[in-house]
C-alpha cells in the first residue's frame, strides 16, 4: 500500500478510536490480573514469546546495531516501522518529529480509550561509536542494547503475541517508538506526541518500556534543567599576554564553587558537570571555555533553587576573574544557555495503572518497589495523565546502561518471564473483556 494511502487509513482508524469516552476500570486489580493470566488466550500469547525467543534476540541486536543518537534516529525508525508491519500491525506511520506509531484497535467501540505503550529509538551515544553487539553465551554487550533496543524488541514481541493469542483488548493500543528521549533530545518525541500529534488529547494511559530491571515501577518523573555555560574573553598569546583574564580560570572557579553547593537528600536533588571544553592550543589564552551542567530534583521548587544558585555562581566566577587579572583587552563574560527542561510529575500509587502493574508483577513473583526516573513518562505525568515506566529485564539481567560496555543477559526463562509479566500489565490496563 502506498504511504499516502497508509497514512489516510491510519488517521481514519485513529478518528474512530478517539471519539470514544474513557471507560471505567475494575476496582479489583488483583482479580483482573488473575483472570487475564489464567486465561487460555493469555497462555497462547505468552507461549509466543518462547516460540519467538531467537527472533526477539535477533531483533534486539539488529536495532541496537543501527546508530541512533538523538536527532539522528531516522534509519532506526525506518527499520522499526518495517518490523512493526512484519509483526502484523498495518496502521503504521512516522510523524513529523520522527516518532513511529502503530495502532491496534480494541473491541470497546464507543467505550474504548487509547492506551499507549512506548520505547525510545534514540541512544545516549555519539554517531561514530562502534555499535556492534558482542554475544558471549546469554550476555549481549553493546551501547544501547538494553536501553532501549530490548524495549523496542519487546513491543514487537507484544504485537505478535496478541495476534497469536487472538486477544481483543477493550481499549485501542497505540505502539509508539519515540525520538529524543536521551540527553539533549529533551523528550522531544514524547512532547510532540502529547502536544502536537493527532493523539495529543486522546491518550488516557501511558506505559514506557525502559532498559531497566522490571521490579521497580517508575511512577514519578524527575524534573531536570540542563545548561551549557560558556565563559568568553579576549584571549591572547600565553606568554606575551600573560596576566589577561582567562575564561578557563573563570570556568574552574565556577566549577569549584558549584561543587560546594549543598542540596537536600529529600526531596532528592542533584547536579553534575558532565562535559567541559574550550581553547585552541596549550600555549594560547583561550577566548572561550564551556561546561555542560545537569540538575535534577524530585521537587520543582528545589530544582529552581539549585538552578538559581548555579546561575549566581557562574556570574560570580566571571566577576572574580575580572577582579583578579587584567581586563585591558576586554572582560570575561558568561552566557548560560538552557539546553533541556524536563517536566516533573507523579502518578499516584492508587491509580489503576500503578495498581495493575503492582498486581501483575507481584503475581509473576517479583518484589515490587516504586521509584523516580527521567523517562518519556515524565511528559504525560506532568499533564496529569496516569503513566508509568517499566523495566524490560529481570533482576540482575542488565548493567552498565548508558555506557559503551552496556550489557543484558538474555537468559531465556528470565527474559520470557519479564515479557509475560509486562504483557499482563498492558492487558490489564487496556482491559480484556
Amino acid at each position: 500500500m502506498p504511504l499516502s494511502v497508509r497514512t489516510t487509513v491510519f488517521w481514519l482508524a485513529l478518528g474512530l478510536a478517539s471519539a470514544a469516552p474513557a471507560g471505567a476500570q475494575s476496582a479489583d486489580p488483583q482479580a483482573d490480573v488473575q483472570r487475564i493470566i489464567t486465561s487460555a488466550a493469555f497462555k497462547r500469547a505468552s507461549a509466543a514469546f518462547d516460540r519467538d525467543y531467537n527472533r526477539i534476540v535477533d531483533e534486539c541486536v539488529t536495532l541496537s546495531e543501527i546508530p541512533a543518537p538523538a536527532f539522528k534516529e531516522g534509519p532506526r525508525a525506518q527499520v522499526f516501522a518495517r518490523l512493526l508491519r512484519e509483526a502484523g500491525l498495518q496502521t503504521v506511520d512516522i510523524d513529523a518529529e520522527g516518532n513511529v506509531y502503530a495502532l491496534r484497535k480494541g473491541s470497546g467501540g464507543k467505550d474504548s480509550k487509547l492506551v499507549a505503550v512506548s520505547a525510545h529509538l534514540d541512544t545516549s551515544f555519539a554517531p561514530d561509536i562502534d555499535t556492534t553487539v558482542k554475544r558471549v553465551g546469554n550476555r549481549l554487550a553493546g551501547p544501547g542494547v538494553g536501553e532501549d533496543a530490548m524495549g523496542l524488541a519487546t513491543m514487537l514481541a507484544f504485537a505478535r503475541a496478541l495476534d497469536t493469542g487472538d486477544i481483543k483488548t477493550r481499549d485501542d493500543i497505540l505502539f509508539v517508538a519515540t525520538v529524543g528521549k536521551e540527553g539533549l533530545g529533551d523528550l522531544r518525541g514524547a512532547r510532540f506526541l502529547f502536544t502536537k500529534s493527532p493523539f495529543k488529547d486522546k491518550i488516557k494511559q501511558f506505559i514506557a518500556l525502559q532498559g531497566a530491571e522490571i521490579s521497580a515501577i517508575t511512577n514519578a518523573g524527575l524534573g531536570s534543567k540542563r545548561y551549557r555555560v560558556t565563559f568568553n574573553g579576549p584571549g591572547g598569546p600565553g606568554f606575551n599576554a600573560f596576566g589577561l583574564v582567562n575564561p578557563l580560570f573563570a570556568l574552574a572557579e565556577a566549577a569549584n564553587q558549584l561543587s560546594k553547593v549543598e542540596v537536600p537528600s529529600s526531596p532528592r536533588t542533584t547536579y553534575n558537570i558532565g562535559m567541559v571544553g574550550g581553547g585552541t592550543s596549550i600555549t594560547t589564552i583561550p577566548q572561550s571555555g564551556w561546561m555542560e551542567i545537569d540538575m535534577r530534583s524530585e521537587s520543582i521548587a528545589r530544582l529552581k533553587r539549585v538552578e538559581e544558585r548555579m546561575l549566581s555562581v557562574v556570574a560570580q566566577a566571571a566577576d572574580t576573574e575580572n577582579g583578579i587579572r587584567s581586563t585591558k583587552e576586554g572582560k570575561i563574560t558568561v552566557d548560560a544557555k538552557l539546553l533541556g527542561d524536563r517536566p516533573a510529575g507523579q502518578t499516584d500509587t492508587e491509580k489503576d495503572i500503578v495498581q495493575y502493574a503492582d498486581a501483575a508483577l507481584t503475581a509473576a513473583g517479583y518484589k515490587t518497589s516504586y521509584r523516580w526516573g527521567s523517562t518519556d513518562a515524565n511528559v504525560p505525568m506532568s499533564l496529569g495523565i496516569p503513566s508509568i515506566a517499566l523495566g524490560v529485564m529481570g533482576p540482575g539481567k542488565i548493567g552498565r546502561t548508558h555506557n559503551l560496555d552496556e550489557w543484558i543477559d538474555v537468559d531465556r526463562p528470565a527474559l520470557l518471564k519479564a515479557m509475560t509479566a509486562n504483557l499482563s500489565v498492558l492487558l490489564a490496563t487496556a482491559g480484556v473483556p
